[in-house]
């Protein structure tokens, strides 16, 4: 009677192990495109467009104004 206790226990315990390894999360959150080969990852080009250099748009005093510091 206890023996058969002590199994059913070690059987749940192995359940709930192997289910808490698995994870549950889906399909794409378990296979992230690192994860994938090269050859069935799309290198298409980028369509974006480029901006040209940044720059500033306000002037470090009216920053520092804005946010109140002297």
């Amino acid at each position: 009677m206890e023996s058969d206790r002590i199994l059913g226990l070690a059987c749940l315990g192995i359940i709930l192990a192997v289910t808490a390894l698995s994870g549950c999360g889906s399909i794409k959150e378990k296979t992230a495109p690192c994860k994938r080969p090269a050859e069935l990852s799309s290198y298409g080009e980028d369509p974006r467009q480029d901006c040209g250099p940044m720059q500033a748009i306000n002037s470090p005093a009216g920053t520092y104004a804005t946010i109140g510091v002297k």
